[in-house]
């Protein structure tokens, strides 16, 4: 049954534009790049008040934030725009044969605000693990997060009809933060900006970017479904978001979503770019509400739909309502970054050229002569059959035991509560019956070592430093997701000793999430709830 719906998948996936040579004048391709950097501009911005403020529902039509072109300078400081923007410098400075310990070098040395995958990895990089495991499920357990899908926008800009080359800089690039799906959904964005350079129909372009990736992926099963349910419901989007918060919203490994409404997950997030983009038609403003009232990451998911079609209009078509604040701001760098407006986009023309003569193709007098690429669907690489997320045991609950001086903090904002300890010497026991966990706590300025014990052996020394000035909630003070299914115990041991530059050696512990193989869909809870076992 699995190989038929295969086989079934890679039918309805396999629509890629048909290998040709294409001319596009060096100034429409200048437009067309444009655009698409300012549609990210745009729709982030717009999207920015609602950002992980709407779970698990729809965002009211009545409820939209009201748009002033001028609120387009919130762009400057966005993290899918800023992190965007340093991946394709490291393509400036290296030329595209920039490897992945390349990205991992600039990653790792960068000094703005990352949350989930990025986070996860860059703290991998400091403590020594390569560029090429920083993304793993062993390292991070934010591996199918949206973190790469957000900042792959640059690849699918410089790589006009050439898919081919998309994935080839995605394993690259992505490989640093993200795996298996989570690269996969870089893959999608940009191969549907390839594809936007040359076509117009909203379908063929999703269809494009579905055609990049391995049909047996959960992110291109996701995607074909969507596909399949928007023509049997072409006019009504919300019926297709019901089906598939059905079907897909359940599964989210990161550690402040799993057993909750909160969901990062790449897949879930990458529909609602692709739901945008389908029924926004081609109108930029449509595009941008649709992919808003999806809900969960609000802001980058319009971004991305914005940006692709921004490619399809070209800077110029964007109509002033959405636009016009850009011209004042044109030159202003964006945060972290050597780039503004302007030179982003001449850095991308650039690098786009370079592209297309690799791919074989060539410049002639101001036009730009592109082979171009017919899709192939990318290698499988899955690493999600650890089950889903079956229970949350909280540090109030009565499985835990804690010895030592242990302090109890009231419920936080969400009624979670957290043990903390520095002292050397303090434990916390639990057992449980699953095929993967995750211990979860905050990353702090004041943090410090323990030692995880699974099952009586030492599995790893960790620390839980932030890295930054702030606290970071709700992180993976350990995790493991390929478990023998059964009951396991876990025993942290508080080594009382600071990491680094850390303040302190605190250790803080919010509780365990529990995975369970077999379980095809997980119970979400409001934040302070527990899953009875």
């Amino acid at each position: 049954m699995t190989r038929i719906l295969c086989c079934f998948l890679a039918t309805l996936a396999i629509a890629p534009l048909p290998a040709e040579t294409r001319t596009i004048s060096l100034a429409r391709l200048r437009d067309k790049i444009e655009g698409g950097w300012a549609g990210q501009m745009i729709g982030v911005s717009y999207g920015a008040p609602t950002e992980f403020r709407h779970l698990n529902k729809i965002i009211d039509e009545k409820a939209l934030p009201a748009w002033t072109p001028e609120k387009v300078s919130n762009a400057l400081n966005q993290d899918d725009l800023y992190v965007d923007m340093t991946f394709a410098k490291v393509l400036a400075d290296k030329g595209l044969d920039a490897t992945t310990e390349d990205f991992g070098a600039m990653f790792r040395e960068s000094r703005y605000r990352l949350w989930h995958a990025n986070l996860a990895a860059r703290r991998a990089l400091r403590r020594g693990v390569s560029a090429r495991l920083s993304g793993t499920p062993k390292y991070n357990a934010h591996a199918n997060d949206i973190d790469f899908q957000i900042e792959s926008d640059f690849i699918g800009l410089i790589s006009p009809g050439l898919p081919q080359s998309v994935v080839d800089l995605s394993w690259r690039a992505g490989r640093v933060m993200n795996y298996g799906d989570g690269i996969y959904g870089g893959m999608f964005i940009s191969c549907m900006y390839a594809a936007a350079f040359f076509e117009s129909d909203p379908r063929r372009i999703v269809e494009a970017g579905l055609a990049c990736l391995p049909p047996q992926s959960t992110y291109a099963q996701t995607v074909a479904d969507l596909l399949a349910w928007s023509k049997a419901s072409p006019d009504d989007w919300i019926a297709v978001w019901n089906r598939i918060e059905a079907k897909w919203n359940g599964r989210e490994s990161c550690p402040a979503g799993a057993m909750h409404s909160f969901n990062i997950d790449a897949k879930l997030n990458g529909a609602y770019v692709a739901l945008g983009v389908l029924y926004g038609k081609g109108d930029i403003g449509a595009t941008i509400r649709v992919s808003t009232r999806c809900g969960q990451d609000s802001d980058c998911n319009p971004s991305s739909a914005a940006g692709i079609i921004g490619v399809v209009l070209g800077y110029n078509n964007i109509p002033d309502q959405w636009k016009s604040g850009i011209a004042s701001i044109a030159d202003r760098k964006f945060q972290y970054t050597d780039y503004s407006f302007k030179t982003i986009a001449e850095t991308s023309v650039g690098l786009a050229t370079q592209v297309v003569r690799r791919a074989g193709g060539r410049v002639e007098g101001g036009n730009l002569v592109i082979r171009t690429q017919t899709a192939k669907p990318a290698k499988l690489e899955l690493w999600d059959d650890y089950g889903s997320p079956v229970e949350w045991i909280g540090a109030e609950d009565s499985r835990w035991t804690w010895t030592g001086s242990w302090n109890t903090e009231s419920p936080d904002r969400r009624g979670r509560v957290r043990k903390t300890a520095g002292a050397r010497g303090a434990e916390a026991t639990v057992s449980f019956d699953g095929s993967g966990a995750i211990v979860t706590g905050p990353y702090l300025p004041t943090g410090g070592r323990l030692q995880v014990y699974l099952d009586g052996r030492l599995d790893r020394t960790v620390d839980v430093y932030s890295d930054e000035d702030s606290a970071k909630i709700s992180e993976s003070v350990w995790h493991a997701f390929d478990l023998r299914p059964g009951r396991h115990t876990l025993r942290i041991v508080v080594l009382g000793e600071p990491y680094g530059d850390s303040k302190g050696a605190e250790v803080a512990i919010e509780g365990l999430t529990v995975f369970r193989k077999g379980a095809e869909r997980a119970l979400r809870l409001p934040y302070g709830l527990r899953a009875e076992p």
